[in-house]
């Protein structure tokens, strides 16, 4: 039997179909389709669904925009003698996460699948059909780049497929008589800012593409780039493990709140739009970082009864433990919850660390991996939204007309705690961990032990 062709052998026929197009559309398509359900779903359960002019869909694509960090403008006309204005600034990150972990996910599936097939050694005749060599620089540079042709593409579709305008209804008491009267049929629209969508969505989509491949140790890479990874993966991967136990623990609250206290739909939209930034919002707070809020008016998307008190000021308010725990003290917890999880991360770390690592080199590596999860979250995390109707000169007349939601961290105190806290946690959490043995990532493992006699000699 002769031997394949070396022009074009199985391997490399698999690699280019695992990675063409049409498995870059999928994951594009699949990615954006897990967003839009997720989405609509909560723009249901809050109420959406009734908006006027079939303006559903397109809003859905506008909470898609803004969960990838695209910007969104506001415009309102109100006839000659009026006027409204709004702005809006937030990211619905329970949106932001689903698509994430599926665009991450489709990205990385067919990196992980084997690259040679039904080789078998002469000698010992070990089975190779599973084995892998490294990935090529290049190859992943081209996978990564057809995804993000894609995405950018749909991206732009979606960017100007959300643009709608709504009719502000003034009443029919005083504010709707000096409407009619000078003729002020105030109307509010909303856009999406292409270019700037284009460049956020981006650098979402590179963000994700490149944490995926730093926290999966299944995929193969070449000896350097493998080296790289070993160092930061474990904590990196601790970080993801961290968020994503924050999320869990937010989830189940919140189905306990929404079976013991009733308002289960608007309990599951603020599930399904922005349990993310209310749990890491949580998270923070537990560490001891501030933040600087102020809700004012009514708003669709309710926040959580201790926030809106809390908020609901005449000016700007602090949030943290202090003034949390002026109207419940239980909140002293949040510091509890966050010792476990965050000395059980450091763990997590330092037990997937291949190279025994000394407490305080394992303390600043978390330090640093905990400061750019905080300042992560506070930017992904930060909220502003607005909108009034002014009359003859007049702002924001008509109670129902006007409103504000202001959410923002106090940045550089959120951060020094972070730093604390990862090296006192990083530096126990390295103290009773013995780091596990494994092979460099990337390299293939160290052959097994020969054959052994009797004399327990192996034989040669």
């Amino acid at each position: 039997m002769s031997p394949p062709s070396p022009s074009a052998p199985p391997a490399a026929r698999q690699g280019r179909s695992r990675h063409g197009w049409a498995q870059a559309l999928a994951t594009v398509l699949a990615g954006l389709l897990a967003m839009c359900v997720v989405a609509a779903l909560g723009l249901w359960a809050a109420g959406a669904a009734g908006l006027p002019d079939n303006a559903f869909p397109r809003v859905v694509a506008a909470t898609v925009v803004t969960s990838v960090g695209g910007s969104m403008e506001l415009s309102g006309n109100a006839g000659t003698l009026a006027e409204t204005h709004a702005g809006v600034t937030v990211m619905p990150l329970s949106v932001t996460l689903v698509g994430a972990l599926v665009v991450g996910a489709g990205f990385l599936r067919p990196l992980r699948q084997p690259r040679t097939t039904g080789a078998r050694e002469t000698s010992g005749e070990r089975d190779t059909a599973g084995s892998r060599g490294p990935v090529r620089a290049r190859e992943v540079g081209w996978w990564a780049a057809r995804i993000t042709v894609l995405w950018l593409a749909a991206l732009v579709g979606l960017a100007f497929a959300a643009r709608q305008t709504f009719a502000i209804d003034l009443g029919n008491g005083v504010l709707g008589a000096i409407g009619e009267l000078f003729g002020a049929e105030p109307e509010v629209g909303f856009t999406t800012h292409v270019p700037l969508t284009v460049g956020f969505g981006l650098l979402w989509l590179l963000g994700v593409l490149a944490l995926a491949l730093l926290v999966a140790r299944e995929v193969p890479l070449p000896a350097r780039a493998a080296r790289l990874r070993a160092a930061a993966r474990p904590v990196a991967y601790a970080m993801v493990a961290l968020l994503l136990a924050c999320v869990a623990v937010g989830l189940v609250v919140a189905l306990v709140t929404a079976g013991t206290r009733g308002h289960p739909a608007q309990t599951f939209a603020l599930i399904l739009l922005g349990l993310p930034n209310l749990t890491w919002l949580a998270f923070t707070i537990g560490l001891g970082a501030a933040w600087n809020g102020r809700v004012d008016g009514p708003f669709g998307l309710p926040v959580p009864h201790l926030l809106d008190e809390v908020l609901r000021t005449p000016d700007v308010a602090t949030l943290d433990l202090g003034s949390l725990a002026e109207h419940d003290g239980r909140v002293w917890w949040l510091v509890v919850v966050d010792a476990v999880l965050v000395l059980g991360a450091a763990r997590l770390a330092a037990a997937r660390t291949p190279v025994p690592l000394r407490p305080w080199q394992h303390a600043l590596r978390m330090a640093a991996g905990l400061v750019l999860t905080v300042l992560t979250v506070c930017l992904a995390g930060r909220i502003s939204a607005h909108y009034g109707l002014s009359l003859l000169g007049v702002g924001d007349v008509g109670g129902g007309l006007s409103g504000e939601l202001l959410l923002r961290p106090r940045l550089w105190g959120a951060l020094g705690l972070a730093a604390l806290w990862g090296l006192v946690t990083g530096f126990l959490g390295a103290l009773p961990t013995r780091p596990v043995a494994r092979p460099a990532e990337g390299l293939p493992a160290p052959p097994p032990p020969g054959p052994a006699d009797h004399s327990g000699a192996p034989h040669v």
